[in-house]
């Protein structure tokens, strides 16, 4: 499981001491929580690991007391999804040879079960079976530019009720006409959900990313040098855009990406005017907002389409269609530009 990051477009609710893994954003508990949950339908306890800095290991340990501390691969700097996942591949092949790992990440609102776990079981057995890097694919259910889509190419053979195929091509983040194109056209969206054995992840990690590949000896003395020397890199565009041997099992579950307040909102009951509201708060008058008071009462009155924050002693204000920008004020606030 990758839990790595501090989910900045969640600020002021989310921040380095409380990053948005611990935070209930999709439902009553925290992502965290209902991640390791799904996890656990999958596999048991003992099989489970989840890749994360070494500042998130006492809060995600605190949020899970059941886990053994053999669950945590600690990352002991951030170099983005290539270098956790080729370490987790190498030191899973070197105690199973014929493992095969199921990537999830902490942010994801997934239902409902039993079709997730029917979806990634019918990947798992396209990977046992074939020379391929996995990734679940969802079928858009609106047009959305933050994320990346899947052409589909020739199918392959999958359990029943379940569609396998190649990929033809990845296209990250289009614009909005594009984005209607490929829902028109039958594109997916890349959930970011991998599926593939350990050895056939390494074996391609050697032909498209080789400079990380060549300092994976390093990890026999620990997962230090190994992070001091490689580079940061996204495993989507190191790894599965260069590859020849990527696939794709769509998905029969619902799936949305908790990547901002609007995502919040999607995932969450709203009154008759559109207002989704959390905690001690009002909205009077409007329609369309986003409202999460943490810290004493919020009221909105007359207004429309609104993002309001209020955690600790900081309120956050804008508009909620520039909810995914809020990376653009926290570096305006940090330079103080």
């Amino acid at each position: 499981m990758l839990a790595g990051g501090i989910g900045s477009r969640f600020w002021p609710v989310s921040t380095p001491a409380r990053p948005k893994q611990l935070l209930a954003l999709g439902g009553p508990r925290p992502l965290m929580v209902d991640t390791i949950t799904r996890a656990r339908v999958l596999v048991d306890d003992d099989r489970i690991r989840i890749l994360a800095g070494p500042h998130l290991m006492s809060p995600f340990r605190q949020a899970l007391p059941d886990l053994p501390d053999s669950t945590y691969l600690v990352e002991p700097r951030a170099r983005g999804t290539t270098p956790v996942l080729a370490r987790a591949a190498w030191e899973l092949h070197r105690s199973d040879p014929d493992a095969v790992i199921v990537s999830l990440h902490s942010d994801h609102l997934i239902r409902p079960m039993d079709e997730f776990a029917r979806t990634v079981h019918a990947a798992v057995d396209v990977a046992r079976r074939e020379r391929v890097l996995l990734t679940i694919g969802v079928t858009p259910d609106r047009v959305e530019t933050g994320y990346g889509h899947i052409q589909p190419g020739r199918a392959l053979a999958a359990q029943p009720g379940i569609e396998a195929f190649r990929v033809a091509a990845f296209h990250e983040k289009p614009d909005a006409l594009t984005a209607r194109g490929y829902v028109d056209t039958g594109y997916l969206w890349n959930t970011g959900i991998f599926v593939w054995r350990a050895r056939v992840f390494l074996d391609e990690l050697a032909e498209t990313a080789p400079e990380v590949s060549a300092l994976l000896p390093l990890l026999k003395d620990g997962p230090e040098r190994f992070f001091d020397e490689v580079e940061a890199s996204v495993v989507d565009r190191a790894v599965l855009e260069r590859s020849e041997r990527v696939a794709c099992v769509r998905a029969t579950f619902q799936w949305d990406d908790i990547g901002s307040w609007s995502a919040v909102a999607r995932g969450r009951d709203s009154d008759e005017a559109g207002n989704v509201v959390e905690g001690d708060a009002r909205v009077v008058e409007g329609r369309g907002n986003v409202v999460w008071a943490e810290d004493g009462a919020v009221v909105l009155w007359g207004v429309d389409d609104l993002v309001v924050v209020r955690s600790g002693d900081q309120t956050l204000v804008m508009p909620r269609d520039r909810a995914a920008d809020l990376k653009e004020l926290l570096a305006v606030l940090e330079t103080g530009e």
